[in-house]
C-alpha cells in the first residue's frame, strides 16, 4: 500500500507459470512479486520470449494455470469465481496489443464504442466517449473510417482509444508500437502516455525496447522469470 493509504491497482504476489514442452518444465515466470500504484505507468522491459506477453496474461486475467496470487482493486483473482473475474476484467482493466485487432465491418468509432456497450453503457455516452478519445488522438476526421481505411499508426491509435474507452484502472499494454516504424512508433507513444496520464489510469506497458521503456514512470526488467 503507498503513502497515502492508497492500495495498489495491481499487485502480484509469487507469480509462477510453467509449461511441458518435449517432457521438458520451463519455467517461465519463477516468482514474480510487483505492486503498481495508481496513475503509475510502468514499462516491463524484457527480450522476445522472455515472459512478458505470460506476465500481461496473467494480470488480464485471461488465461488460468498460474501460481501465486493476483490482487486487482483491493480484491484477489484467486479467490473469485468466473463470474466475479469477468467483472474485474471488465471494471479495472483495459487493454492495448502490438496487433490492433479491430473489427474490419466497422469504423474507428464504432471499434471503440462496442467494449462501452458490452459493459452496459448507453449509446450516446459511448459514442461521446469515443468521439472524446479520437479527437484527443488526433483522429477526428476519421471516425467514419474503417480499419483498411486507415494507416497502421491510425489504427494503433484507435486502438488504443478503445482500450481506454471504459475508463480502466490500469491499462495493459503489450509491444503496443512494436508493429510501427520509428518515428510512427514515436508518435503513438507519445500520443498513449499523455492520454493515459490525463485519464489517471496506471499502465504495464511490455516492451522490449529500452528507448521508449526510458519513457515510463519506472522500469521493471523480467530476466530469468523474476523481475530485477
Amino acid at each position: 500500500m503507498n503513502s497515502v493509504g492508497v492500495p495498489p491497482v495491481v499487485e502480484l504476489r509469487q507469480l509462477t507459470r510453467s509449461f511441458e514442452q518435449g517432457g521438458v518444465r520451463i519455467d517461465v515466470l519463477r516468482g514474480v512479486d510487483l505492486a503498481i500504484q495508481p496513475g503509475e505507468i510502468v514499462g516491463l522491459l524484457g527480450p522476445s520470449g522472455s515472459g512478458k506477453s505470460t506476465m500481461l496474461q496473467a494480470v488480464g486475467l485471461l488465461e488460468g494455470g498460474f501460481g501465486g496470487e493476483i490482487v486487482i482493486g483491493g480484491q484477489s483473482a484467486e479467490k473469485s469465481d468466473a463470474q466475479a473475474r469477468t467483472r474485474l476484467r471488465r471494471d479495472h482493466l483495459g487493454f492495448v496489443y502490438q496487433f490492433h485487432h479491430l473489427l474490419p465491418d466497422f469504423n474507428a468509432r464504432e471499434n471503440v464504442v462496442l467494449p462501452q456497450l458490452v459493459a452496459d453503457k448507453p449509446r450516446s455516452k459511448a459514442e461521446e466517449r469515443a468521439e472524446e478519445l479520437l479527437v484527443a488522438l488526433g483522429l477526428e476526421h476519421r471516425m467514419t473510417h474503417r480499419p483498411s481505411q486507415l494507416s497502421g499508426g491510425e489504427q494503433q491509435r484507435v486502438a488504443v482509444a478503445r482500450g481506454l474507452a471504459n475508463r480502466p484502472a490500469l491499462v495493459l499494454a503489450d509491444e503496443p508500437t512494436g508493429n510501427l516504424d520509428e518515428a510512427t512508433s514515436d508518435r503513438v507513444l507519445a500520443q498513449f502516455l499523455q492520454l493515459v496520464r490525463g485519464e489517471g489510469s496506471a499502465a504495464l506497458v511490455a516492451t522490449h525496447n529500452e528507448r521508449l521503456a526510458s519513457r515510463m514512470d519506472r522500469v521493471v526488467r523480467l530476466h530469468e522469470g523474476l523481475l530485477e
